[in-house]
Order: structure tokens, then sequence, then C-alpha cells
């Protein structure tokens, strides 16, 4: 009996032990999940933290890879907005060269059909002037033709140019003499730019010398001698009256003097010397080109000295203020030709 009690003591112990224990395997059962929500809330919260820890950094990347990005894009649309400037100045520049080609263009095309005018124009009036002077010419030979000398006017004029020859061939040959003198002088004074001239001026002299004395001059059969005259000009206070023969010789010694000076000029300015025309052989003597014919040697030697001053100063001082070189020979311009003769026509 007691054996019985005892045994159902130990099976009520182990039943309550094993009870007590169920229930504390059973709480642990139900904590167990309990924590592994907690846990797999908290992994679940880390996962999202990470999760949006990366998305904020690739938001970062993204960011601080698109500013570059951005730049550049900005950039090359700077550049582009740039290169479509220039290509539009370059534009621009071409259609303003093609607008200056076009109007240069015209002015040419303009400038030549004035150019063209006007030489049309020109050459109508040089063929007007040239029908005119033909016209004056042949009113002038039927002057003269109805003006002709008297026998006996053109008789002593024959005799006054008879005697004019025999003087200037007596002329010639003292001023030979002095020439020579002359040249010495320069030699000693080592002018030999100015001697040299001097010998030259001489040379041509002779040759001058040379034709007059072989020349034979058919004074009835020249149109001096019974041509009436057509100008007058003025000498230190003096009228002259000369024909178109005579007129011709003058302005010859105007041109021969301006020639023959030019050349002393330089001459002087190549030996340094000091500017003085007068001190030249050629302008004492003033006789080249003369030949004794139509006209007296002292207005001869007058105009040629004009001539010789003007010459001289141009060409001491290497300038053209009263001539200008042409054909090898130095000539007087012709506004100061007619200054210097101031002829007047008689009719």
């Amino acid at each position: 009996m007691k054996n019985n009690i005892m045994d159902r003591m130990i099976i009520a112990l182990i039943i309550a032990t094993l009870s007590s224990a169920g229930i504390s395997i059973a709480a642990d059962g139900q904590r167990e999940p309990q924590e592994d929500q907690k846990e797999q809330k908290s992994d679940q919260h880390e996962k999202q933290q990470e999760q949006k820890q990366r998305q904020k950094q690739q938001q970062e990347g993204v960011q601080r890879k698109s500013e570059p990005d951005q730049k550049q894009q900005q950039q090359r649309v700077q550049e582009q907005e740039q290169k479509q400037k220039q290509d539009q100045q370059q534009r621009e520049r071409v259609q303003q060269k093609s607008e200056q080609d076009q109007n240069l263009q015209q002015q040419r095309a303009q400038q030549q059909q004035q150019r063209q005018e006007q030489e049309q124009k020109q050459k109508q009036n040089q063929q007007q002037e040239r029908v005119q002077q033909q016209q004056r010419q042949d009113h002038n030979q039927q002057q003269k033709q109805q003006q002709r000398l008297s026998q006996q006017q053109q008789q002593k004029l024959i005799t006054q140019q008879q005697q004019r020859v025999a003087q200037y061939r007596q002329h010639l040959e003292q001023e030979d003499r002095l020439a020579r003198q002359n040249a010495a002088q320069l030699q000693q004074q080592k002018r030999l730019a100015q001697y040299r001239f001097q010998e030259q001026y001489q040379e041509r002299v002779r040759q001058q010398q040379i034709h007059l004395r072989d020349d034979r001059f058919d004074y009835d059969r020249d149109p001096y001698f019974y041509t009436a005259p057509t100008y007058r000009y003025n000498r230190g206070g003096k009228y002259y009256e000369t024909n178109e023969y005579g007129a011709k010789t003058l302005r010859q010694a105007v041109n021969y003097g301006y020639d023959e000076g030019f050349r002393a000029g330089q001459a002087d300015r190549e030996d340094h010397w000091r500017s003085n025309y007068k001190d030249s052989y050629a302008y004492r003597d003033a006789n080249y080109g003369y030949s004794g014919y139509y006209i007296d040697r002292s207005d001869y030697n007058y105009y040629f000295r004009e001539g010789f001053r003007r010459g001289y100063e141009d060409g001491y001082n290497s300038r053209y203020q009263y001539g200008r070189f042409s054909g090898g020979n130095y000539s007087i311009l012709d506004t100061i030709l007619s200054q210097i003769l101031n002829f007047q026509a008689l009719r």
C-alpha cells in the first residue's frame, strides 16, 4: 500500500517536474521566435540602412559624376556657341569682302570709263587744236605772203646780216684765247669737273665754227629776209621787232643757255665749289648755238644768259624748278620761256 502511495507520489513528482519543464520549454519556445523576429527586424533595418547608405553613396557618386559631365556639357555647348559665332563672323567677313570686291570692281569700272571718256575728250581737243593750229598757220602764211618786204628792205637786212657774220667770226677767234686762259685757271684751282665741262663746251663751239666757216648761205632764198616782223620784245627798256625766224632763234638761245647752265652747275657742285654762275666761262661767252644770223649777237647773249642762270641754279641744287630733262638734253619749261621772252604779236 505504502509502495503504491510512494509510487504515485513519485509519479506525481515526475509529472509535476515534467510539466514544469514543459512550461519552461514552451516559454523558451515562445521566446525564440520573438527574438528571431527582433533579430530579423534588426537585420532588415540594418539592411535598409545599408541600402539607404548605398543609395546615398550611389546618388552622391552619380551626382559627383554628373557635375563634371554637366561642366563638360556646358563647355561643349559654349564651344559650339563660340564656333557658331566664329562661323557667323567668318561668313560676315566673307560677305563684307565680297561687297568690298564688288565696290572696288565698280569703282575700277567707273574709273576706267572716266579715263576712256577723258582720253576721248582729250583726243577730240587735240584734234580740234591741231585743226585750229593749222588754220592759224595757213592764215599766218597768207599774211606773210601779203606782207612780204620790199626789195629795198630785203637788201638792207642782207647787208646787216653779212656784217653780223663777219663780226661774229672775228669774235670767235678772240674767244678761243680767253677760253685757254680760263681752262688753265681751272686746273690751278683743281676744279676738274668744271674744267671737263669747259672743254666739252669749247668742243661744241669749235664744231659750230667749222659749220659756220663751210656754210654757203643763200640770202635770196631765205624767207627771213622777205618776211615782215610778227613779234616785238623788250630788252633793257627798248623794244625790238623780229619775225618768226628771229623769234625761233631767241627761243633756242634760252634753251641752249639752260642746258649749258645745268651742266655747269652740276660741275661746280661736284667740285664742291661755291655757287657762282657768273664765274663760268660758258656764261661769259654765251655764244653756243649762235650762227650769226637773224638777230644781233648781243640779243642772243642776253637771252642765253637768262636761260643759263636758271639752268645753273637747277643743276647746282639738283632740282628741276625751271626746266626738265628729255631726250638727253635739259630744256627750260614753256611757261618760264614765255615769261623770259614775253613776245607780243604785232598782228
